[in-house]
């Protein structure tokens, strides 16, 4: 049964919400040795993890629930599109204990200084695998689920000729549960930066025990043309407490550099491309 569980909940036909990169590999199974062949060729269109615009990025790969036996490609320097071609071998793994397993990359990007940032992963349950055909993969890497906030969609837009920046917190999924009963009392707080000064502050209602509201709330704040640069929006997902402090659930900054993430930045560029037009887009709540 618990292998059942184990490979149910790495089941996951969903698209993913932020664009992190693909991965291409292969598998094969020696039926004779029992011996299961990995070979991870190639990521494609990573995101930058460094200062420079690029990513050091290598492969860690384990067959779940066996956490122990970590495997690793070699480190690829400055780059998004590695190319690692390297072979791994899981021998003395019979067909039936091979499809209780999830086979799980991970492509992570290494820093000599600090601790190697996730860049996303794959899990692929083996019990989907055809072996009979030596199947070969691309897909799509997921952002890393250890650090799930949620997600929030906003809309964006700017009035050139009024000096209007209107956000609408539209709604939010997938948040995580900050109270006993499993939900969490979520409502969203939107800051106006201007440089690192705080200019004005706006909320949300707060709605009760739901891990998915819909806020549909829209905030309009005076941004002359002339400051949209030095604009940024804080918007914080938080978790409101009768007793003790409100917690924060997730964040994001929406700014044209010094964002929390490609996709942030991405959304605030295409705001100012298309003025006087909405712009809207799901975004992962970041940990403070």
């Amino acid at each position: 049964n618990r292998s059942i569980s184990l490979v149910d909940m790495y089941i996951d036909n969903s698209e993913p919400t932020e664009n992190v990169g693909q991965i291409h590999f292969s598998l094969e199974y020696d039926f004779q040795n029992t011996t299961l062949i990995l070979k991870i060729m190639q990521g494609k269109d990573l995101p930058p993890m460094d200062m420079g615009g690029t990513s050091d990025p290598y492969v860690r790969v384990t067959l779940l629930p066996d956490k122990k036996h970590r495997l690793e490609t070699k480190i690829k320097r400055r780059t998004l599109n590695p190319r690692w071609n390297e072979t791994f071998y899981f021998e003395g793994f019979p067909i039936q204990k091979l499809q209780s397993r999830v086979l799980h990359l991970h492509v992570f990007d290494y820093d000599r200084f600090s601790r190697d940032d996730s860049i996303g992963e794959v899990f692929l349950p083996l019990c989907q695998v055809d072996f009979s055909e030596k199947p070969v993969f691309w897909k799509a890497l997921k952002p890393p689920l250890k650090d799930k906030c949620g997600e929030l969609l906003v809309s964006l837009c700017y009035h050139p000729t009024n000096s209007t920046l209107t956000l609408i917190a539209l709604k939010a999924r997938n948040l995580k549960a900050k109270d006993i009963n499993g939900k969490s009392d979520p409502y969203v707080k939107v800051w106006l930066y201007f440089g690192d000064k705080r200019v004005e502050k706006r909320k949300t209602p707060v709605y009760k025990c739901t891990l998915e509201p819909v806020f549909n709330e829209t905030f309009t704040f005076n941004v002359p043309w002339e400051k949209i640069r030095e604009c940024s929006l804080d918007v914080r997902v938080m978790d409101f407490d009768n007793i003790g402090r409100n917690e924060l659930i997730g964040r994001i900054s929406l700014t044209g550099k010094n964002s929390t993430g490609a996709s942030e930045t991405k959304h605030w560029q295409d705001m100012i491309t298309k003025p006087r037009q909405a712009v809207v887009q799901w975004h992962r709540l970041k940990p403070e």
